[in-house]
């Protein structure tokens, strides 16, 4: 194996630790959160963006939803 694809690994590891870190503080996760589309992008934007959330980046996403008829 080569040492090179541990190395990029370890670091893709890192990066996502430091996302769920990130998301943790954030307060996207707790005992009393209701999940919808929005809720669960935004958490998973935060943890792929990793660091980038500690210099500035603030990932939003926007469901639209068909709401139904009346």
């Amino acid at each position: 194996m080569n040492r090179g694809s541990g190395i990029g690994g370890l670091i893709v590891v890192i990066w996502l630790l430091i996302g769920v870190l990130a998301a943790f503080q954030r307060g996207y996760f707790g005992p009393d959160k209701d999940v919808n589309c929005r809720d669960f992008a935004d958490t998973s934007l935060t943890i792929i963006a990793g660091p980038l959330n500690y210099f500035g980046v603030n990932p939003k996403v926007e469901c639209k939803t068909p709401r139904p008829s009346k």
